[in-house]
């Protein structure tokens, strides 16, 4: 549908004809007159890299597209049944209102100074005490040691995913591509990349009558069907879940880690929320950690995670920070790996400071503590708050079912659609749950994004929204949906 969407874009784009504008009379003119040969372009659509344009990315789509268009009209001083749209669409905790730790905000001031840098000695892996930092930071989470050799700071989690889905791609084609597992639903950075690397997505459906979890029978159904076309490589897995809101539990995590042994699988965790856990009874399990203490066979297993400053409680997008700590790599693959690092050179210093905020905070005594707590602590109870917000609200709503968001920032409601609905949207031409969405952003001028963005079951329809606008705005944002949603039910019945 986002492709479909976007090549309606560019076919209007390109039949824009400049015959009627200043450019084009000086065009005409100039080809009078010129003796100079035309050139054609040496980069076209239609010669450029395929796998490139097969890409699709949800979250900045069409109905984001047509958002911003919205809010130009509202300037412009067009008419709207509302005053403002809400960005419900992307997890950018500032952009939502969100203030700045003022911690963060000052170290990576000074780190900016010129006559204040810092002066350690640092390479393409990222400055070493920065790196040092981190792998105390995980030691202190998990009760294991962590080497800051195995740590390459990163601009943003997702270049260090990248980086190593590079590594796993088998660089052939047909059915001997690299199979990459991803779940469904999904963070469209996966299938993206996956598309970009000419990689084969081995997808794997989420339960989601049991809260989003993971059945160890599903990942065996998927890669069973898989192999006929790739050569399975890894296993993705996002938790907290994005765009599902779930925390796995640990016993969820040990099937995963013995079915990826089973079948010689290298496991890349996403765990970028784990900061944001909000239901009783849940808790945040990294996966080195489960899979050290499940002893031997299992510990020496490779393993890829990933972290973010651009999530949990400091939501700063704008740094690029992150890091990703790989372990139990053949030796001669670590090279290879910092070899590739050391091409792109290192990440921004200003996110390497930002992601050293995150992983060394002050401590209590120290006299930034007190500030930097309250904040923290607002941030995350408020998230807390705003997660059962919306997972009573949608619940309370006729025909839409919502699992308790029980981390991350997300929430991922089904809409259980009538057969009117259905009809009107096969006539559009348009995915019932994307019809919904343009028609919620027109009427209400909340932008959030269809669940066929982030994959979902045959026949159902879902969308995602983020919890992060205020909780005075997202009040004001849940009741603009019901409104909404009552009027779709009326008109479809």
């Amino acid at each position: 549908m986002m492709r479909k969407a976007n090549q309606k874009l560019a076919t209007v784009c390109k039949n824009l004809s400049p015959s009627s504008t200043m450019t084009g009379v000086l065009q005409r003119s100039v080809a009078a007159t010129s003796v100079v040969p035309s050139r054609s372009k040496v980069l076209t659509v239609d010669n450029m890299n395929p796998f490139v344009k097969s890409m699709e990315y949800a979250v900045r789509g069409p109905i984001v597209i047509r958002a911003g268009e919205i809010e130009q009209e509202i300037k412009s001083g067009k008419s709207k049944p509302f005053t403002d749209v809400i960005r419900a669409n992307i997890g950018d905790c500032h952009a939502t209102g969100q203030k700045p730790l003022t911690f963060l905000r000052q170290v990576v001031a000074i780190c900016t100074d010129p006559q204040k840098l810092m002066n350690d000695p640092h390479d393409s892996a990222g400055v070493r005490v920065i790196r040092e930092d981190v792998a105390n930071y995980i030691t202190e989470r998990d009760g294991l040691p962590s080497n800051p050799d195995d740590i390459f700071l990163c601009t943003g989690a997702s270049d260090g995913i990248k980086t190593i889905m590079k590594l796993l791609m088998t660089g052939k084609s047909g059915n001997e591509r690299a199979g990459i597992m991803i779940p469904i639903p999904q963070y469209p950075l996966y299938t993206a990349t996956i598309a970009e690397y000419n990689a084969y997505p081995v997808s794997y459906y989420l339960n989601e009558e049991k809260g989003w979890s993971l059945d160890v029978s599903e990942l065996n159904r998927s890669i069973t069907e898989a192999k006929k076309h790739c050569i399975p490589r890894a296993i993705v897995i996002i938790n907290p879940g994005n765009p599902t809101g779930q925390v796995l539990k640990k016993e969820n995590i040990e099937g995963i880690i013995k079915f990826a042994k089973e079948n010689n699988l290298f496991i890349l965790a996403d765990e970028v929320y784990q900061h944001n856990i909000y239901a009783e009874g849940s808790a945040f399990h990294s996966f080195k950690k489960v899979l050290t203490e499940m002893g031997p066979g299992y510990k020496d297993m490779e393993l890829a995670s990933f972290m973010s400053t651009s999530k949990g409680y400091m939501g700063e997008c704008g740094f690029r920070g992150g890091y990703c700590e790989a372990v139990n790599l053949d030796p001669d693959v670590k090279y290879q790996l910092v070899k590739s690092i050391s091409a792109k050179l290192c990440s921004s210093v200003s996110g390497q400071a930002a992601m050293d905020v995150v992983v060394n905070p002050p401590r209590p005594g120290e006299p930034s503590y007190e500030l930097y707590k309250k904040e923290r602590d607002l941030v995350l109870g408020q998230l807390s708050q705003k997660a059962q917000m919306v997972t009573q609200t949608f619940n309370s709503m006729d025909r839409i079912t919502c699992n308790v968001v029980q981390g991350s920032m997300y929430a991922f409601p089904q809409l259980h659609m009538s057969d009117a609905a259905l009809e009107a949207a096969k006539k559009k031409g348009v995915p019932a749950d994307v019809m919904y969405c343009f028609d919620l952003l027109e009427n209400t001028g909340i932008c959030v994004v269809p669940g066929s963005g982030f994959g979902q079951k045959e026949g159902t329809y879902h969308f995602r929204t983020t919890i992060l606008p205020t909780v005075d705005k997202l009040t004001e944002m849940l009741e603009r949906f019901r409104k909404f949603h009552d009027s779709f039910l009326t008109k479809y019945k």
